[in-house]
């Protein structure tokens, strides 16, 4: 197993971490930032999801820099984002802090896409991300970065910057999603 890959299956073995510190009733006490406080483990709960959703700039760069690309990467590398991104935002609307109606539109989108990419290989094409999809990526990792971390930074300017940005992530979830579709809508031509 090379070295990219090694770094994507950190990324989904760090997902239970994560959990385990949102979720468990542990008191690790409360963080002052920025005059604001929060829990601890919500603290390093965000610290813990961005540095995993770093990895996955990491290990791309990696697996393309030095031609590492492999199937295995090409399977896991988006898995372990959709179950990373996914894990964070059930998290979020378990502490409250997303509509759950938000958080089932894009995981929902996820699932879609999932499938059609299932068909598309079936069929014997790779279709890789493209930047529209990359920005729905990002955009979903500042929202759940900035819920995470209680819109600390902005908290102190009252601007709900951290539901902003989960209201961006959605519109490009679902844009992306609907560009993703309209590309291949071939697949579903010939089919009965």
């Amino acid at each position: 197993m090379n070295i990219p890959n090694k770094i994507t299956i950190s990324r989904i073995l760090m997902i239970p971490l994560f959990l385990i510190i949102m979720l468990f009733p542990i008191d690790w006490g409360e963080i002052s930032l920025l005059g604001a406080k929060m829990p601890v483990t919500h603290f390093v709960g965000a610290l813990l999801f961005i540095i995993a959703a770093s990895t996955d700039w990491v290990d791309g760069y990696y697996a393309r820099k030095y031609n590492l690309v492999t199937n295995m990467g090409k399977f896991l590398d988006p898995l372990a984002d959709k179950l990373l991104v996914s894990a964070a935002l059930i998290v979020l609307v378990e502490l409250q802090f997303a509509a759950s109606w938000i958080v089932i539109v894009i995981i929902s989108r996820e699932f879609a896409v999932t499938g059609l990419r299932l068909l598309l290989v079936e069929g014997g094409e790779v279709v890789a991300a493209n930047m529209l999809g990359k920005i729905k990526t990002w955009a979903q990792i500042i929202a759940i970065s900035a819920l995470l971390l209680h819109n600390i930074i902005f908290e102190m300017v009252s601007i709900p910057f951290a539901q902003i940005a989960l209201w961006v992530a959605m519109f490009f979830t679902v844009w992306s999603g609907w560009d993703y579709f309209a590309k291949n809508m071939h697949v579903f031509k010939n089919s009965k």
